[in-house]
């Protein structure tokens, strides 16, 4: 697995556009993350549909081509030096085919900011633009809104990106060890999910593999992690990094199965590593290359995320 193209880091003034790719979008958290963002002096620009809501299907932030529009439109933007999804949900798979990646690749590397069912895009920008993305909290996200630690490390990795080449979770070893790769992965049911689609990597092999999931049950956590154990997704992995595991049974319950499933693959695995679905999240630059000490529960990024 090879490192990807670093985007350039922002600079104060820069212009920001917050998309909606996937779920429908509150508008007064969308005011709130917009005046968090003015407050870092950035200027940020609201994509033409992020406040709509599909007509038959309102779990959608409106239609499939009016999100891809969006999302298109942002990056072509040559004034807009960064795009950050507003929310998660469910959507970017229905529209992430839309999107035409030879005009997006002829952009250059940009910023781009998002988790959760927007692990379907980190897979694609990874694959068809060759680019880092950022891991991280979400414009319109309440975590973000409302948690000083998460603000504060997007914050430092936009600007300062040298000022967090470590990354101390504060977790543990499941598996003891040190691991070194390239950074990829986001939610274990899209990851599951995007297996054979044509905009997914092929495997995780030579990664330091990130997971983490929200409201599942441990059941379908199980049958996630047994299918890309069962389709060889997982074979040459060097290491595992765990988040959080929000609304899911105990965790007690779901270390358990962690162990049952990932324990056989013979690589350093680090649990409770603060990203994802919970209160003040990390953000994580996928395909940096870094080291993973389980042990010591932290992350040595070889380069800082963004030039």
């Amino acid at each position: 697995m090879k490192e990807l193209t670093r985007p350039p880091r922002l600079a104060p003034g820069a212009r920001v556009a917050v998309v909606a790719p996937s779920g429908p979008v509150p508008e007064e958290r969308l005011q709130a993350g917009l005046d968090v963002l003015r407050g870092w002096d950035l200027d940020p620009v609201v994509a033409p549909h992020v406040l709509d809501r599909h007509a038959r299907f309102d779990y959608l932030a409106g239609t499939d081509a009016d999100r891809a529009a969006d999302l298109q439109a942002a990056w072509c933007d040559p004034s807009v030096d960064a795009v950050l999804c507003a929310r998660g949900g469910y959507g970017v798979q229905r529209m992430a085919d839309l999107l035409d990646w030879e005009a997006m690749r002829a952009v250059g590397p940009k910023v781009f900011v998002g988790f959760s069912d927007i692990t379907a895009l980190h897979e694609a920008f990874a694959t068809r633009l060759g680019l880092v993305t950022l891991h991280g909290p979400m414009a319109a996200g309440v975590d973000f809104l409302k948690n000083a630690r998460a603000q504060d490390h997007l914050r430092a990795t936009l600007f300062a990106p040298e000022t967090v080449r470590t990354i101390a979770s504060g977790g543990r070893a499941l598996t003891g060890g040190r691991a070194r790769g390239v950074l990829l992965g986001g939610c274990l049911c899209l990851l599951a999910a995007e297996l054979g689609s044509p905009l997914a990597r092929p495997s995780a092999a030579g990664g330091l593999l990130c997971l983490e999931d929200v409201g599942e049950e441990t059941y379908r956590l199980d049958r996630y992690l047994t299918q890309l154990l069962r389709a060889g997704w997982l074979d040459g992995v060097h290491g595992v990094l765990l988040g959080s595991w929000d609304r899911c049974e105990s965790y007690d319950r779901v270390r358990e199965l962690l162990v049952d499933r990932l324990g056989g693959l013979g690589v350093p695995v680090a649990e409770e590593f603060g990203f994802g679905h919970c209160e003040g999240a990390l953000t994580i630059p996928f395909g940096v290359a870094a080291e993973l000490d389980a042990d010591a529960g932290t992350l040595t990024l070889d380069e800082p995320a963004l030039r």
